[in-house]
């Protein structure tokens, strides 16, 4: 094992770059002391360059949003023939994409909040405020608008007053140009981590999510203190099988790999709602997937350096 040399690929040019940044280290420490042989690459115009001269044993992607989510860096990877740990570019393409991936979920038998998904084209060409009235009146209020793509919770904003909507969607489309408004279930949140291993995807401990001000928004997922976790989540037995029902349901639908991150809304009535799915969740400090596999009574560093055995066992 201590042979092995593996690159962790990190960074890159989305607006997710500091988190994944945050995430690569703290994984290249955990293999570190789990005796790889660990390169940090910072993805940019260079990965190609390196994948021919440094080939690494394998790869483990660390990136958030943009091209390490959506299948393209995974797709570079599968060209070169280079074993990675994580879900491959097909996968990671329907995941990326929130509608897609509630669409194959509720297909395939699980709850989902009631939602509409809109290009900005369209509030431009029917009128925006006759878009937004029709909205409010199908969804109700309070609503959640989300970018149809990204994750970090950037650019997700609640809207619990009409008039609040204009300004939530300008801030919605600064980060993509269709919008995700969903129907906002104000209840238990929940990340459940994924790991595949010798019985195949397994469920860890959920985590559940608690923000100070009341909604898990980007400064709330990164900034400690101000969120509160409970692992295992505070859930009677019933509920806690069926989220962890969901987020495997989750993970095959999706044709995932490796390890997910399924987040999840648990209703007043005890129903368990799928939010979206993360193909490469983030290993921060204030990340829950390290809370999930401290909890199951593992570490990162094993989990991981298991999952690179199974990568390079497969191959490219």
């Amino acid at each position: 094992m201590a042979e092995r040399t593996v690159a962790v690929l990190a960074g890159g040019l989305s607006h997710e770059r500091d988190v994944s940044l945050r995430s690569g280290r703290r994984l290249s420490v955990a293999l570190r002391d789990a005796g790889l042989t660990v390169q940090e690459w910072d993805t940019d115009a260079s990965l190609i360059g390196r994948l021919r001269e440094q080939r690494p044993d394998a790869a483990v992607i660390a990136l958030h949003g943009g091209e390490g989510e959506n299948g393209s860096v995974q797709t570079v990877l599968e060209m070169f023939g280079v074993p990675f740990v994580g879900t491959h570019s097909q996968g990671c393409r329907r995941a990326w994409d929130k509608p897609i991936a509630k669409a194959l979920v509720s297909g395939a038998g699980f709850a989902t909040p009631d939602s509409f998904v809109l290009p900005h084209s369209t509030f431009r060409e029917l009128g925006a405020q006759s878009v937004l009235d029709a909205m409010v009146e199908r969804l109700g209020l309070p609503l959640i608008l989300k970018p149809d793509q990204g994750g970090s919770a950037l650019g997700a904003q609640v809207v619990r007053d009409a008039a609040e909507l204009p300004t939530a969607m300008v801030g919605c489309f600064a980060y993509g140009d269709t919008v995700l408004a969903e129907q906002y279930i104000d209840g238990t949140e929940v990340a459940v981590t994924v790991v595949e291993g010798d019985r195949g995807p397994q469920a860890l401990p959920a985590v559940e999510i608690v923000a100070e001000n009341g909604v898990y928004d980007y400064t709330a997922r990164y900034t400690a203190g101000l969120t509160d976790f409970f692992t295992p989540a505070r859930l009677d037995g019933e509920i806690e099988r069926a989220v962890g029902e969901l987020a495997v349901g989750a993970h095959r639908t999706l044709g995932l790999r490796d390890i997910s991150r399924t987040d999840a809304i648990v209703a007043p009535d005890g129903t368990v709602h799928f939010l979206e799915v993360n193909s490469s969740p983030g290993l921060t400090e204030t990340s829950t997937v390290p809370m999930a596999l401290e909890a199951a009574g593992t570490s990162l560093g094993k989990v991981f350096d298991e999952l690179i055995g199974r990568a390079v066992g497969r191959g490219a």
